[in-house]
């Protein structure tokens, strides 16, 4: 449920938000805000990966995509270079770079987008 509490605010609750897909349709995704909730900002989102769980090597053209590591462990290959991703990691991916998530433990990952 969102809640708005004037015109310009919102409140949304992780606990309203029924859990989506991502590029993997195993990923459980939860998009708290989307495209022209913010100018110029694609997603905010809380993704939950199994381990094991893949979110494929994909790329996108038109935004920045910044990862911020809630919970668990990874690994984020960006462009052929492979990185940990641990609690409080902040990672930020460029247009046009292609990236891809494993998690090794459950990984629990908050992200946005911001258009370019």
């Amino acid at each position: 449920m969102t809640i708005a509490l004037s015109s310009k605010m919102k409140i949304v609750a992780l606990s309203d938000i029924p859990e989506g897909v991502s590029h993997n349709p195993e990923i459980k995704k939860q998009v708290l805000l989307r495209r022209g909730a913010v100018p110029h900002l694609t997603n905010f989102t809380r993704s939950k990966l199994s381990p094991g769980q893949i979110a494929r090597a994909h790329k996108h053209t038109d935004m920045y995509e910044v990862f911020f590591v809630e919970s668990g462990s990874g690994a984020i290959t960006i462009d052929d270079r492979e990185e940990q991703l641990e609690p409080d990691v902040c990672v930020l991916v460029e247009p046009r770079e292609a990236h891809e998530i494993v998690a090794h433990r459950k990984l629990v990952l908050i992200y946005f987008g911001i258009e370019v």
